[in-house]
């Protein structure tokens, strides 16, 4: 069984950085994707960003390049999600998710980001 523990999000002034964890228990993080995704009200859930199995290729939505970037560290079998020059159209809840060699999917609970303008 895998389980994800997201942690970071809050409030912040346009303009400004959050960084989103993503903890995941398993006996080991090597070969897992990860991604990023999030649901404003009234809104369905889209995709933000994911980082390849391998970390070499990362993805982002066209609404977040240049200002969010995510990462993921092994040793501690957690992924990040740094985000930077926030908008008040970044406000939402964010959720990790990861993708197994398997091909199995797991979700995070959510984390509320809101910006202020």
């Amino acid at each position: 069984q895998v389980e994800l523990v997201v942690s970071g999000g809050g409030l912040v002034q346009a303009g400004g950085s959050l960084r989103l964890s993503c903890a995941v228990s398993a006996r080991t993080f090597v070969g897992f994707s990860m991604g990023w995704y999030r649901q404003a009200p009234g809104k369905e859930r889209e995709f933000v960003a994911r980082i390849s199995w391998d970390g070499t290729t990362t993805t982002y939505a066209d609404s977040v390049k240049g200002r969010f970037t995510i990462s993921r560290d092994l040793a501690k079998n957690t992924g990040y999600l740094q985000m930077n020059r926030l908008k008040p159209e970044d406000t939402a809840v964010y959720y990790c998710n990861v993708n197994t060699p398997t091909a199995q999917d797991y979700w995070g609970q959510g984390t509320q980001v809101t910006v202020a303008s």
